[in-house]
């Protein structure tokens, strides 16, 4: 446990993404060092902000039942789908709301991929070289949306690919 930094915020759970809300746990020598850097780069939460993480830690909870049995739903539906598109591999995804298929299959970098699918059918990713150089062969989708528009989408992605 004295090793252990714990880093969270409400932008997943309560849906208070760019609130820049959050918190941290550190050991305690650390404790005081890290405080001094934070305080320089992003202190001074505004009030409304804070008042909207109380009331979202102490009120119902049912919102956010009802995100996470919406989100595994999109989980399950975007996992199977990129598995059935030839080229692509996806494991069941652990947090967030994102899926990062391997694209090797495809015969495309994952740059390639990520531009191509953006200019030709309008389906927005992000390449995995984006969060350093061992994410290449991979793309990052977001399923931060509804089932309609994310089945959309991977038939958008199969008729691109079956047309190169």
């Amino acid at each position: 446990m004295d090793r252990v930094i714990l880093l969270d915020g409400w932008s997943k759970t309560y849906a208070m993404t760019g609130w820049r809300l959050g918190y941290a746990i550190w050991p305690k020598e650390l404790a005081e060092p890290a405080t001094r850097l934070a305080i320089n780069c992003h202190s001074c939460v505004n009030a409304p902000t804070q008042f909207a993480g109380l009331a979202a830690l102490t009120g119902p909870q049912d919102a956010v039942h009802a995100m996470v049995k919406a989100f595994d739903e999109r989980r399950k539906i975007i996992v199977e789908e990129l598995n059935n598109i030839p080229g692509f591999n996806c494991v069941n995804p652990g947090g967030a709301f994102y899926a990062f298929p391997n694209i090797t299959g495809t015969g495309l970098t994952a740059r390639q991929a990520q531009d191509g699918l953006l200019a030709e059918t309008g389906v927005a990713t992000v390449a995995g070289t984006s969060f350093g150089e061992y994410g290449e062969g991979f793309l990052r989708f977001s399923y931060a949306n509804s089932v309609e528009n994310i089945r959309e989408a991977l038939q958008r992605i199969r008729v691109w690919l079956q047309a190169r």
